[in-house]
């Protein structure tokens, strides 16, 4: 008998209610899903944009946002590679906050042939408001949680999502890798 997606059964391991204690990986799909429901449901990205740069679309404030947290001028390239999206669309990104002076592309000083990507006084002042509207959801939604329960959470997360990205991108590799046979 073929199998097919509504025929699936998980691993054992990720199988039942976890009375037993055991970890249950198909209990976190629907709490992952739980989560972007109600982030989308919740508008919390519109909100945060419209708190932060009417009529600035998401993708430009992802720029923002990585020259945040590298807390230094970016190359497009690094940009882009910290997005996981290729360099023409960073770039058109780019040309859209220096058109409304959020960001400026200075020389490299390590190689003047090559600029950088910097935020504004004004880019960095959007991108706080953004972070300001989205870190008070966030924080009044685990205002009740102990600060050892934050940390954990902050933790795992972390550790999740880069297992997560790193499996991923092993088998992105293997995908393009050439066959042999």
């Amino acid at each position: 008998m073929d199998s097919t997606p509504n025929d699936y059964a998980p691993p054992s391991r990720t199988a039942g209610a976890g009375d037993d204690g055991e970890f249950n990986l198909m209990a976190l799909i629907p709490r992952l899903s739980q989560v972007g429901t109600a982030m989308s449901r919740g508008s919390l990205v519109e909100r945060a944009m419209q708190q932060a740069a009417p009529g600035l679309d998401q993708p430009s404030m992802n720029v923002l946002l990585q020259l945040r947290m590298a807390g230094k001028p970016l190359r497009v390239g690094e940009i882009a590679q910290r997005m996981q999206v290729v360099g023409p669309h960073v770039t058109r990104q780019v040309n859209e906050l220096e058109r409304r002076r959020l960001a400026r592309r200075v020389v490299d000083p390590d190689d003047q042939r090559a600029r950088l990507v910097e935020s504004t006084p004004e880019g960095t002042a959007t991108v706080e408001r953004y972070l300001h509207t989205v870190f008070g959801v966030f924080d009044e939604a685990l205002a009740d949680w102990s600060a050892a329960d934050r940390r954990a959470l902050s933790r795992l997360l972390g550790r999740f999502a880069d297992d997560v990205a790193a499996h991923l991108a092993h088998l992105d590799a293997q995908d393009r890798a050439p066959q042999r046979d």
